[in-house]
């Protein structure tokens, strides 16, 4: 008797204890929740700041819903940024899964804060350093290492707020990052440099002249597939699985060690946690450009501009535009229409684009006639350098030789490799024809980010919502 009395207290102390516990969740879920939604307010105010379809002086970004489900695109553009007339930054974010479109506002919202947030500590670390001079009276090796401390700050900064960024998701308290998650590819401009930051397959490409005044496309970053050597090398040691379907022998996926699911079409992610211990990862790839003058706009659009769209494509449209605020939306507009035509059975996936005009960016929001003297023009910049066994020169290619690796990059980093890329010219013409397509950066695809969710969950999790298929 008393054993059972004992037994039956027992369990109501369990159970009061187990809903105190789920109480306490609740509200600290609350808690974050309502700094969130006042941080969110905030973020509006800021000057210069646009997430939604329009322009400003030197930016434009559009993005239209697809047939698949609710938009999980998400793109930003703020000049000004951080404060400083000279900089500005700009993203896409490519969502999947269940809850992808919220995985990828989220990332949108605060990943930039969260690089402002670095840069002022690194800034505040300088000044507190001791300033020795240096003795060297080589101008032109002082400049080209100021250009590598810079490229080696601005690597730090986004390694570090990616990670944070990763973290954080994985324990939000409203957001299931568990079989969901989100591509990004950012570029921040700062005066006449451009750094860029990829996770996942969106991609960035620049917009250049030639001598006669012909546009060519110019790749700023790779797409990080898993059938990419590197990456399918990292996944398989991770006790993950990379292969393709019979149905769609093109396109590799990343699977788990003992279940067919959930076919990740990328090696490098923000969520998707359910593959973080088998080879996916959210490290950056970081790249460095010295604009020139013949540097004239860089466009950033998610996988559903690119499936449909090559490059070239791409460039042409922007340069053929006569007016820049609306240019992001004619591509959109240009790639709905190209799915249309090659892929009328398909559903048409999410399509966001953001341009960056580069050759005149207006620093002030006066009238025409003040903004002439108070404009960054590019044409007094200079050409590109190579310093301390990096390329900046056009021409250089992507570690895995691939021909349409970032040919202006000057350098890309993954975790805590510290090697710089080589140069494209140092490699065998059998070497570039037999790695060239390891970039799939032309290639025309319609596939689904994510084919399936695993049986289990985390904990015996249960996703809420439908398996939405992207």
């Amino acid at each position: 008797m008393g054993s059972c009395l004992s037994s039956e207290r027992g369990a109501q102390q369990n159970g009061a204890a187990s809903r105190s516990s789920r109480k306490t969740l609740k509200r600290e879920a609350k808690e974050v929740l309502a700094v969130e939604a006042k941080n969110d307010q905030q973020l509006a105010c800021f000057p210069g700041r646009l997430c939604t379809n329009g322009s400003s002086n030197s930016c434009c970004l559009f993005s239209q819903q697809g047939r698949k489900g609710v938009n999980q695109d998400a793109m930003i553009a703020w000049e000004s940024f951080a404060s400083r007339e000279d900089t500005a930054f700009c993203g896409v974010f490519d969502g999947h899964g269940p809850y992808g479109h919220l995985v990828a506002r989220r990332v949108r919202d605060s990943l930039p804060l969260k690089l402002v947030l670095n840069w002022q500590e690194s800034e505040c670390a300088k000044n507190d350093e001791i300033k020795i001079p240096s003795k060297r009276n080589d101008e032109e090796g002082d400049e080209a290492a100021a250009e590598y401390d810079l490229f080696c700050t601005w690597k730090d900064l986004h390694l570090k707020a990616f990670k944070v960024m990763d973290r954080e998701l994985q324990v939000h308290p409203s957001i299931d990052c568990f079989c969901s998650g989100t591509t990004a590819v950012t570029v921040l401009k700062q005066g006449q440099d451009l750094f860029i930051g990829n996770v996942g397959d969106s991609r960035a490409i620049l917009g250049t002249t030639a001598e006669d005044g012909s546009f060519s496309a110019v790749p700023l970053t790779v797409d990080l597939k898993p059938n990419l050597p590197k990456e399918a090398e990292r996944i398989r040691q991770c006790k993950g699985r990379v292969f393709a379907l019979h149905d769609e022998p093109e396109v590799h996926r990343v699977w788990l060690p003992h279940e067919n699911s959930p076919g990740l079409a990328m090696a490098r992610a923000f969520g998707d946690f359910c593959l973080k211990d088998f080879g996916v990862i959210a490290v950056p790839e970081v790249y460095y450009r010295r604009l020139s003058d013949r540097d004239k706009f860089v466009v950033l659009a998610t996988d559903g501009v690119w499936d449909v769209l090559s490059n070239e494509e791409v460039v042409n449209i922007i340069s053929s535009h006569p007016t820049r605020s609306t240019a992001a939306r004619t591509l959109v507009e240009a790639a709905v229409h190209a799915w249309m035509l090659k892929y009328p059975t398909s559903k048409i996936d999410d399509c966001a684009a953001v341009c960056l005009f580069l050759d005149t960016v207006t620093v002030s929001h006066a009238s025409n006639g003040d903004n002439e003297n108070k404009t960054i023009s590019t044409a007094s910049l200079s050409s590109a350098r190579s310093f301390a066994g990096i390329t900046v020169s056009k021409g250089s290619s992507d570690e895995e030789g691939s021909k349409e690796a970032p040919a202006a990059a000057v350098a890309a980093v993954t975790g805590d490799e510290k090697d710089s890329r080589d140069d494209a010219t140092s490699k065998t013409g059998e070497e570039e024809s037999s790695k060239s397509e390891w970039s799939a950066l032309e290639g025309i695809t319609r596939v689904n980010s994510l084919l399936s969710l695993p049986r289990f969950l985390l904990g015996d999790k249960r996703l809420g919502g439908s398996k939405r298929r992207r």
